[in-house]
């Protein structure tokens, strides 16, 4: 699974984004997929995921839950972030991962990251 993200920028507090991750291979489909962040100096952090085939299974970090809605749409091998609300603590790289399992537990694969800064 080859996977490309794009739709980071810079936007003010409380603005909202929203990445695309498109994805190829036939095997898209069995993959959970979802997305994972990195600010400068922090470790790597799960953001939120959706599960296999049905994007209705979705889930969150804390940090992120009620502003974040992610889903899929299998039909175009696309996978989507809504990012609402955002706070300067959002600011990092996000990345597109795939995963046969958790998420939260690291990926299968990686996606080239899109940076997205929020200003205060």
């Amino acid at each position: 699974v080859q996977l490309q993200a794009s739709g980071g920028g810079l936007v003010q507090a409380g603005g909202s984004l929203r990445l695309s991750c498109a994805a190829s291979g036939r095997t898209y489909s069995t993959y959970n997929m979802g997305w994972i962040r990195q600010a400068p100096g922090k470790e790597r952090e799960f953001v939120s995921g959706t599960m296999r085939r049905s994007g209705s299974n979705t889930y969150y970090a804390d940090s992120v839950k009620g502003r974040f809605t992610i889903s899929r749409d299998n039909a175009k091998n696309t996978v989507y972030l809504q990012m609402n609300s955002l706070k300067p603590e959002d600011t990092a790289v996000y990345y597109c991962a795939a995963s046969l399992g958790n998420l939260r537990n690291g990926a299968d694969y990686w996606g080239r990251g899109t940076q997205v800064t929020v200003s205060s």
